[in-house]
């Protein structure tokens, strides 16, 4: 292995049950380089992360990998970690009735005669908190903290080990764009340190704003490798090389056909579920016509997630207030049960905890919310249910070996379809989706954009709550602004940009 190669791959294989994973890989990062691993959802990325950084132990797979020279032989992470590899994971591992500064030193905590330092470990994790930007107090408990500050605790208890390649798996999917450019900036410094980094992310425009180079993975095979400074590359050749095709729209066209105000919340209030004193949503109105795709954009914490629950059979909160106006009728869901009867669906956008059964397989993921539908006398119809299943697997194009398949052993963008197909057999007539794209590749955003789109079709409305603007501006017919559990304005898809929402947001 050449000296200036800190990790190189060498003819990895990966197989899981009824599937290949990582088909011959190669993969060289050079000393002291941003490397951006791209693909679409099952292409392969975290699998290949898993392996090198040991969570997939030397045995389970055929090939080499080598780190810092030599072929590594790691059983668990804790082996990567004392050599020097760390990787923060998309789904954040904190523990989070834990402060910030115990997760930081967790699994290698400072002792002293055989006992905890605690007093060391508080001392030890103030410089930490600083080099990555975090100015919370370390005894803070780390469920008490937005997503964002939560990510930099990860980074903080990766450097903490000495790390010298950092491996980030989607580390801005969970942020919004302010939060995003710091934490890109941080990994800009991390560089400048000598310290390698290795960045997988779905956002093209951040790959090629921080890349040094670029290594591109589809189904499960390494396609090319780019080296920025010998080759300037533009997002479609990206994209091309992820998908295997052309694909010169991000957003599918879509033709308004707006019908009547069909569904009207008024003067809507809830308080934290925990700080009854404290109001997260704060005297909220809104409407959404027939056929019409509404988006709900602001910073993070501006309340959109906690609205759209609490509206949703009071799933978030406590005492919530005002009107819900369904086809002119106004109703009240007292629990999701009978939000779904009413007519309404929700897609969460933390789909793992809140969207999916990760111990059940496809077949039932997809059809837990329509279970009376496929039912007779109160007795399951399975081969209604399996028929069903199968039209939405066919539908969306869900990438599984079999409908028996864990949900967990899918990758999050097939993960995304399997919750969508969930909420789509329910058929509603007001159907919420919380951050659809978020953590899947360009390819998937399509299609689901695409599911979106046939929905207004069909008559139906879909009320999106997104921190990408760029795809609120173009899906949506109307764009709500929130700040603070404000809702700050409304502009029509004609009207808004990228800096009007944020104006609106932060300012006006």
């Amino acid at each position: 292995m050449s000296d200036q190669f800190i990790l190189e791959v060498k003819n990895l294989t990966k197989d899981f049950p009824g599937v290949r994973a990582l088909d011959n890989v190669d993969f060289k990062v050079r000393k002291g380089e941003i490397h951006c691993l791209v693909g679409e959802n099952g292409a392969g990325k975290s699998t290949l992360m898993n392996v090198i950084s040991g969570v997939y132990p030397k045995g389970s797979y055929e090939g080499v990998v080598r780190f810092k020279g030599q072929e590594t032989n790691y059983k668990s992470t804790k082996d990567s970690e004392h050599d020097g590899l760390a990787i923060i994971h998309q789904e954040l591992t904190l523990s989070p009735y834990l402060s910030i500064y115990e997760n930081l030193f967790l699994g290698h905590m400072k002792t002293r005669f055989g006992l905890i330092d605690w007093d060391a470990c508080l001392k030890d994790s103030f410089p930490l908190l600083r080099k990555v930007g975090l100015h919370e107090r370390p005894q803070t408990i780390v469920s008490k903290m937005s997503v964002g500050k939560q990510q930099l605790v990860e980074i903080a208890r990766a450097i903490s080990q000495d790390a010298e390649l950092l491996i980030f798996d989607e580390p801005t999917a969970s942020l919004n764009d302010e939060e995003s450019q710091k934490l890109l900036s941080l990994i800009r410094e991390f560089k400048k340190e000598g310290i390698t980094c290795i960045m997988i992310s779905h956002k093209l425009d951040e790959v090629l704003s921080i890349a040094d180079s670029i290594t591109i993975l589809r189904d499960g095979q390494s396609i090319v490798s780019f080296d920025l400074a010998e080759k300037k590359v533009s997002e479609q050749e990206i994209i091309k090389g992820m998908v295997g095709r052309e694909l010169k729209n991000l957003f599918p066209q879509k033709e308004p056909d707006v019908g009547d105000v069909v569904f009207e919340v008024k003067d809507w209030n809830v308080y934290h579920p925990d700080y009854h004193q404290m109001k997260i949503v704060d005297n909220a109105s809104f409407f959404v016509r027939k056929g019409e795709i509404v988006s709900f954009c602001g910073p993070m914490g501006a309340g959109r997630t906690e609205m759209m629950m609490s509206i949703f059979g009071n799933s978030y909160g406590y005492g919530a207030s005002g009107e819900i106006y369904l086809k002119g009728k106004r109703v009240s869901f007292k629990n999701p049960k009978d939000a779904i009867e009413q007519g309404l669906g929700y897609v969460s956008e933390d789909r793992k905890t809140l969207g999916l059964i990760m111990i059940q397989d496809v077949k039932t993921n997809i059809t837990n919310s329509s279970l009376p539908k496929l039912s007779r006398r109160g007795v399951l119809d399975k081969d209604l249910e399996l028929r069903k299943a199968t039209e939405y697997k066919e539908a969306l194009q869900i990438k599984t070996p079999s409908l028996e398949q864990l949900v967990r052993n899918l990758s999050g963008g097939n993960q995304q379809k399997v919750v969508l197909s969930r909420c789509l057999l329910a058929d509603p007539d007001i159907f919420i989706v919380d951050e659809p794209t978020r953590g899947i590749d360009v390819g998937a955003k399509f299609e689901i954009y695409s599911i979106l789109n046939d929905m207004v079709k069909q008559g139906k409305s879909v009320i999106v709550v997104s921190s990408e603007l760029a795809e609120a501006i173009s899906m949506s017919d109307r764009i709500y602004v929130m700040n603070e559990g404000k809702i700050k304005g409304v502009l029509d898809r004609s009207e808004a940009t990228q800096e009007r929402i944020m104006h609106m947001a932060l300012i006006d």
